[in-house]
């Protein structure tokens, strides 16, 4: 937590925490010196092509924004004309094992609050126009430069009408060029307009920030399957009324009493934020292995190789259980000790494990969550 980081421009991670973090932007030359990308750009454009990936076009021409989404096939690439675009993919990390090694590095912010990278590639004059985020961004530059404006201005008002959120009245406070491996932090609702000098490839990491409203409504949905209220509504004392249109004071009365009724604790929160944090996004799903191992042969290869998560796998932790892709493990203290690295480090060794932890990982195994390392 205290020794500088190359990657925080020198800064510890308690200093980047205090000072910055959600508070302030920091420019940061050479973050990860001589870094070029981890593709390159008909490689992305391939990537976005794939119909299980999540990708946006942004096209500009005469101060006009246009917006399309996936799935693209690769003559939609193939005809700008003098148009101004932006190609961008999301979740590179779940296709690039790169992508979550890259990841590795901003392991300083918790699993909790990562979304993911996104990879964006411009050619000269492209981008997405000024805008505003509601999450924390770290932008990497890959090859080529970009020029990044920034504003802490408190207006956000809108350009109506147009398919991106793009500010009306954006005022430039600051501006650098980045060069490759150079990094911007932005905190939450730090406006920015990311301007291509030359065809340019960005990498951009990603921290959720859920809104109190979908986090409260989250919540409910979890749960309406969890809750039990015993009893009827009963009125035995019922009283004739002048309106019988009315709703009484009564009945008001015994249903706010049976309402009051449903309680949570923090264990309910916890699990609730485990199983809605590591949910896939609906657009994600896992095969399983073909042909897969029995349990006797996998328990026997789990002492010759180690396993990795599947690049799509979310894993959180918290009191001795694992949250995996929306649901819940609840594990001995023993197991959730050797299972917390795999949450971790996204990888456990290989080694002769309980009988608890060998069906656990084989249960994942099988429903594609992880695999056998060669």
């Amino acid at each position: 937590m205290n020794t500088p980081l190359p990657l925080l421009g020198n800064l510890s991670v308690a200093e980047f925490l205090r000072d910055y973090w959600q508070k302030k932007p920091l420019l940061i030359r050479q973050a990860v010196p001589g870094f070029a990308g981890l593709l390159d750009p008909q490689a992305l454009i391939d990537l976005a092509c794939d119909p299980d990936v999540q990708a946006r076009i942004v096209t500009q021409s005469r101060g006009q924004f246009t917006l399309q989404h996936s799935p693209f096939e690769k003559r939609d690439f193939a005809h700008f004309g003098k148009k101004l675009w932006s190609v961008l993919v999301q979740g590179v990390n779940h296709s690039l094992p790169e992508g979550t090694d890259l990841l590795r590095q901003f392991n300083f912010i918790p699993h909790a609050r990562l979304d993911d990278l996104m990879v964006s590639f411009a050619p000269k004059g492209g981008g997405v126009g000024p805008h505003f985020d509601a999450y924390d961004v770290f932008l990497l530059q890959g090859y080529g430069h970009r020029r990044w404006q920034i504003s802490t201005q408190s207006d956000h008002t809108l350009i109506e009408g147009a398919p991106l959120r793009i500010l009306k009245n954006f005022q430039v406070e600051q501006e650098w060029i980045l060069e490759p491996g150079d990094m911007l932090y932005l905190p939450p609702h730090c406006a920015h307009n990311g301007i291509a000098e030359d065809d340019c490839m960005t990498y951009s990491i990603g921290f959720r920030t859920p809104t109190h409203q979908e986090l409260a409504e989250q919540f409910l949905v979890y749960l309406q399957d969890r809750i039990s209220v015993d009893g009827v509504y009963t009125d035995p004392d019922l009283c004739a009324q002048t309106h019988p249109a009315e709703i009484s004071d009564a009945m008001l009365e015994k249903v706010g009493n049976a309402i009051a009724r449903v309680q949570w604790d923090k264990e309910d929160i916890a699990n609730f934020l485990g199983c809605y944090l590591s949910e896939p996004k609906p657009h994600i799903y896992f095969d399983p292995p073909e042909p897969a191992l029995s349990d006797k042969k996998f328990t026997t290869a789990l002492k010759k190789h180690g396993v990795v998560l599947n690049l799509k796998t979310q894993m959180l932790a918290r009191d001795d259980t694992l949250f995996v892709n929306g649901e819940a493990y609840p594990l001995t203290p023993a197991d959730y000790a050797c299972l917390l690295s795999l949450a971790d480090q996204r990888h456990l060794s290989a080694g002769q494990y309980p009988a608890t932890v060998t069906a656990a990982l084989y249960e994942w195994y099988l429903d594609g969550y992880l695999l056998l390392e060669a």
